[in-house]
């Protein structure tokens, strides 16, 4: 039996020999990487290290040249269906919020259940108010992305990437466009959603998220992968220098 903490067997992500080139930088560089259905992994790293980048090319919003990269079965290719046949099972959470300014926070929920789901109107408005309501926002259904803070303005973007109901949720550090008092709600939703078992991949430099929430937390530098390991054992008994250096800075 599969201990709930670390997820299925079955692989919702992988990552084999994966490569990307912008120019000629070397972006990422050999990654082999698997996440598990249910499981939870925080990626980490200084600037530059290609967090970013590994987990925009889930969705293909970045290429990767060399290489395979297998989401929930299908391998990304540049063929457009394949690529829209698994960015219907994806949702993704950026750094800034990415709302429509002219759309209330209703809309900005709605708008992809109907034209891409193809769900009937009324379907989708009560999706979104249970979703609302489960990032602890039903009231502000009315409003516009203007009228709200930074954190409820994350909350409302984490909303509507789960109205598509996907398999598998990705954060591009949700948290470093916030204010610091508005920081702990959005972690709060976010921990949430991963006690409910979404299988989630989340760039932060959040360590006390990492901590209690990763499966395995992954550190990058330099376009590499140098270590993956349990939270425990990574922030206690880091086995690389880079990432030691990493911790000391982050955790001073």
């Amino acid at each position: 039996m599969t201990d709930a903490r670390t997820g299925s067997d079955d692989p919702a992500v992988q990552f084999i020999a994966v490569h990307k080139w912008y120019g000629a930088f070397h972006a990422l560089r050999d990654i082999n990487l698997t996440v598990r259905r249910g499981e939870r992994i925080v990626v980490c790293g200084p600037s530059g290290s290609g967090k970013s980048t590994l987990i925009r090319c889930v969705n293909r919003l970045e290429e990767h040249q060399r290489g395979s990269i297998v989401v929930d079965g299908v391998e990304l290719t540049p063929d457009v269906k394949r690529i829209d046949e698994v960015r219907r099972e994806v949702g993704m959470v950026f750094q800034t919020f990415n709302l429509f300014p002219h759309l209330t926070v209703l809309d900005n929920c709605t708008l992809a259940p109907i034209w891409v789901r193809r769900m009937a109107r009324r379907d989708a408005e009560d999706l979104a108010m249970q979703l609302l309501a489960r990032v602890k926002i039903p009231e502000q259904a009315t409003k516009y992305p203007g009228q709200l803070s930074g954190g409820q303005q994350q909350r409302v973007a984490i909303a509507r990437a789960l109205c598509m109901t996907p398999k598998i949720m990705l954060f591009d550090e949700p948290t470093s466009a916030l204010d610091p008092e508005m920081v702990k709600e959005v972690l709060d939703t976010m921990t949430a959603l991963a006690q409910d078992g979404m299988t989630m991949i989340v760039v932060t430099h959040e360590m006390g998220f990492a901590r209690q929430v990763a499966d395995r937390v992954v550190f990058m530098d330099e376009g590499e992968i140098v270590e993956i390991d349990a939270p425990e054992p990574f922030f206690d008994h880091p086995q690389h220098e880079r990432a030691r250096l990493f911790l000391r800075q982050v955790l001073r």
